[in-house]
C-alpha cells in the first residue's frame, strides 16, 4: 500500500491518455505494479478517522441474500444449496453454481480489461492461468474499511415526485448526484467510500416474474451515466470506492457513444466498484439519525486470483 495525501493526487485532466483508446489512466501515479488503486487512499489516518463515525452502536448489513436477484442476471445460473449428513448428528451443506459476483459484490481488477492495453496498471496475462496478480485476494488480505457517505438518489427522486423505475434505463448524472449531496448537506472527504442508493433491489422484487425473466434476457436498469464526466467527478473527489445497489453501477443497456464506465473506473483509474449492495435499511437509519456518514467494514473473500467477491459488508453508526 502507498500513502497518498490529498495534495499529491493530480486532477483528472492532468492524468495521461492512452492514445488509441483516448481515455485517461492512473497507472503511472499509483505505479504499474500496484494492486489497490484508489484503495490506497484508505491510509491509516483515514481509517482511524473513519472509526469515529461509529457512535450509536447500530450495525446494518449491506448484503442481499446470495439467492437474489432472482432469477439471476446476465445469464448466470441459480445457486443450488444442498444439505447432507455425515452421521446422525452432523449436517453439512454445499453450494453449486455459485457466482461470487451474482449478488451483493465487489468487482475486482481482473473483472474488466482496457482492451489491448490490459488490466489495471497495464497488466496482461490470462486470468485463468496466472493467479498471482490483481486478484481479489489482494483486497481480502487488508480488508476495506473507511468512512461511507450515502447519496440517497432514490429517496431524493421519490420526494421530488419522479421515482425511479426498476426496469427502465435511467442515467444518473453527476449533476443529480451533486444535487442530492447538497440537499442532504453531505460533505465528501478524501478517501470516502461513496454509496449511491436507488432502491433498485426492492423495485426489482415488485416486478412480475415474467418481467424479471425478460430482464434476464434483455437487461434494462438504472445506473450512473457512463460518460467521462462521471469518471472525472469521482476521481477529483478522491473517493476510495464506489458502491451502488444497481446491477452494473452504470445504466444498462447503455450507449456506445457514452462508453463504458466499468472500463473508465476499474482498469484505467483503479477505482473499485460495489454492485447490488442492500441499501434500504441504510437509508432508513440515515434518515432516522439525520446523518449520511457512517463506518463501512467489508471483508472480501480470500479467493486467490478472483475476479470479484461477495461484499460481506457492514455499515456501523
Amino acid at each position: 500500500m502507498h500513502q497518498f495525501s490529498p495534495g499529491a493526487v493530480p486532477e483528472y485532466d492532468e492524468l495521461p491518455v492512452l492514445d488509441t483508446l483516448g481515455m485517461r489512466h492512473s497507472w503511472d501515479f499509483f505505479g504499474r505494479d500496484d494492486q489497490y488503486g484508489t484503495l490506497n487512499f484508505l491510509t491509516s489516518s483515514v481509517i482511524t478517522s473513519a472509526l469515529s463515525e461509529a457512535t450509536e452502536g447500530v450495525v446494518v448489513s449491506l448484503n442481499l441474500p446470495i439467492t437474489e436477484p432472482s432469477p439471476p442476471l446476465f445469464g448466470r445460473e441459480p445457486t443450488t444449496h444442498t444439505f447432507f449428513t455425515h452421521d446422525r448428528n452432523t449436517w453439512d451443506d454445499r453450494l453449486d453454481a455459485y457466482f461470487p459476483q451474482g449478488s451483493s459484490q465487489w468487482d475486482g481488477f481482473r473483472h474488466v480489461r482496457a482492451r489491448e492495453f490490459g488490466f489495471f496498471g497495464g497488466q496482461g496475462g490470462d486470468p485463468a492461468t496466472d493467479k498471482s496478480w490483481l486478484g481479489i485476494d489482494q483486497w481480502a488480505r487488508r480488508g476495506i474499511v473507511g468512512r461511507g457517505v450515502l447519496a440517497d438518489v432514490g429517496h431524493f427522486l421519490q420526494e421530488a415526485g419522479a421515482p425511479l423505475q426498476g426496469d427502465i434505463e435511467t442515467k444518473i448524472t453527476t449533476e443529480l448526484l451533486s444535487e442530492v449531496l447538497e440537499a442532504q448537506g453531505t460533505e465528501i472527504r478524501h478517501g470516502d467510500l461513496l454509496v449511491v442508493r436507488t432502491g433498485w433491489p426492492t423495485l426489482y422484487r415488485s416486478l412480475s416474474g415474467e418481467r424479471r425473466a425478460m430482464l434476464n434476457k434483455l437487461p434494462c436498469f438504472p445506473g450512473l451515466f457512463a460518460g467521462e464526466q462521471t469518471a472525472r467527478w469521482l476521481w477529483n473527489l478522491h473517493v476510495s470506492a464506489l458502491i451502488t445497489d444497481v446491477p452494473a453501477v452504470e445504466s444498462v443497456p447503455g450507449n456506445p457513444q457514452d462508453g463504458s464506465l466499468h472500463r473508465r473506473l476499474l482498469p484505467l483509474l483503479g477505482l473499485p466498484l460495489g454492485e447490488l449492495f442492500d441499501l434500504d435499511e441504510l437509508s432508513t437509519q440515515c434518515r432516522g439519525l439525520r446523518r449520511s456518514n457512517f463506518l463501512i467494514v467489508s471483508a472480501p473473500v480470500n479467493l486467490p486470483g478472483g475476479c470479484g467477491s461477495p461484499s460481506n459488508a457492514l455499515a456501523i453508526f
